[in-house]
């Protein structure tokens, strides 16, 4: 069967053109080309939620489910590969899915009960974090230009991650810096997974015999039967759903600067419910790993041999006509039964943890800005390549800080704030590698 390149360059800047085209020529299932290797691609809605809630226990992430992996057709190069031999939670099944994921809800809950100690201190934490990133954009004056994806957006959720991992300061800054070089998949990713990998295993090893009040340790509490690798291949997990918050904080302002509704909601205090608004419109994981059939399956117009790869697009799936014929663009409160955060046993577990975060940043910046202005217009801003998601490789903006609420930037050497650390955790170093990032950034535009 022919099947349609689908990474091209009419995708990377409209998507959404090409969901519609690969829709009315094949229906909700559309046969792909994925760098070289065959997939079938579903954009419809339906057919996507069903996948995902996997009732009949029929749809494995299991990579080893994979029939031309298996018999050697993948070529051992492909570029996503690494993706899928990853072997932790997120492509478990069976009990030790069950397992892992049980440690994981364990572990997040003193984070996102807000009933809890930890989940007060941590807001706390976020709302310094936000305050600290945008005194270092107002150094440059009350009005200026700025990056929101690489100055504000990004690094936000990364330092969360670093205060959830139990680093300390010093230590945790190189860490961040590692995560970010891993997540955009540069020269230097390879080199620094092996440093996060080996800092993970380390920290791991730490909180056996020191535990503390972070995640880490929450895990091991919840299962001392992890191993040291187990426990380094989820914790890895972290920034990936982190690096997803950045996106749809980005994607919340876009929206905002650019839809009159969204601005309307934000306006009347329903930063809930603009963030929500932005995660159905353009949700950040725009595709999912893949999916493999145990046994033939039909679906759409089509039969999916058992052992085929399957690619659920949850941004197709969002702008099929059966579901979004539905929805009502006007009303200030959109439907939560979007796919953003997936569905069924593989449902995102970090959900109220990637709100929170997006809520603060969103209105932290819109609190501290009198005026945010788009650079661009919203069809020109550029895209990062990748198969899976969708987030901004930039955000360039013109800002004037509101007059009076002009935040306090951190010291040139102070490292990153631990507000509920000790004092000597805190204290003063010669160099700080996150703020003087962000610095070099502000001072190269």
């Amino acid at each position: 069967m022919s099947v349609e390149a689908l990474l091209t360059r009419d995708y990377d800047a409209n998507p959404s053109s090409v969901h519609e085209y690969l829709r009315a020529r094949y229906g909700p299932v559309a046969p792909v080309d994925l760098l070289g290797v065959p997939v079938w691609f579903v954009v419809g809605y339906e057919e996507v939620l069903h996948v995902l809630r996997n009732k009949g226990g029929i749809w494995s992430k299991n990579v080893d489910r994979w029939r031309a992996y298996g018999e050697g057709r993948v070529p051992a190069d492909w570029p996503l590969l690494p993706v899928f031999q990853v072997n932790n939670s997120a492509f478990a099944e069976g009990a030790t899915q069950h397992r892992l994921r049980a440690a994981w809800t364990k572990a997040l809950a003193p984070f996102q009960d807000h009933t809890r100690p930890q989940a007060q201190l941590l807001e706390q934490a976020i709302k310094q974090y936000a305050d600290d990133l945008i005194g270092v954009l107002s150094e440059g004056g009350t009005t200026g230009w700025a990056d929101l994806a690489a100055q504000y957006a990004r690094p936000l959720p990364l330092m969360v991650a670093n205060r959830l991992l139990g680093f300390t300061a010093d230590r945790g800054e190189e860490v961040v810096m590692d995560i970010w070089r891993m997540i955009d998949a540069g020269p230097d990713a390879a080199a620094a997974f092996q440093r996060l990998y080996a800092s993970m295993t380390e920290l791991a090893a730490a909180k056996r015999q020191h535990p503390g009040d972070d995640l880490p340790s929450y895990m091991i509490e919840a299962d001392p039967d992890l191993t040291l690798d187990e426990l380094a291949r989820e914790l890895l997990m972290l920034p990936g759903l982190l690096d997803f918050t950045a996106s749809l904080v980005c994607n919340v302002v876009v929206e905002v600067v650019s839809n009159p509704t969204m601005r309307e909601s934000l306006s009347v205090g329903a930063i809930d419910e603009t963030v929500n608004r932005a995660a159905l419109l353009n949700p950040p994981m725009a595709n999912l790993t893949f999916r493999f059939p145990m046994t033939d399956v039909k679906m759409g117009n089509y039969t999916i041999g058992g052992g085929d790869p399957v690619m659920l697009s949850v941004a197709a799936a969002h702008a099929d006509p059966r579901f979004a014929g539905a929805l009502d663009h006007q009303a200030i409160r959109s439907t939560r039964a979007h796919l953003a955060w997936g569905a069924g046993p593989h449902g995102c577990l970090g959900q109220r943890l990637a709100t929170q975060i997006a809520t603060i940043a969103v209105q932290r910046l819109f609190n501290h800005c009198s005026k945010l202005k788009p650079a661009l217009p919203p069809d020109q801003l550029p895209w990062r390549p990748s198969p899976f998601m969708r987030a901004l490789r930039s955000l360039p903006v013109q800002y004037q800080l509101a007059e009076g609420r002009v935040p306090a930037s951190p010291a040139a050497g102070a490292p990153m704030p631990q507000p509920s650390a000790p004092a000597e955790a805190a204290a003063p170093q010669s160099r700080s590698p996150l703020w003087s990032f962000l610095r070099g950034l502000r001072r190269a535009r």
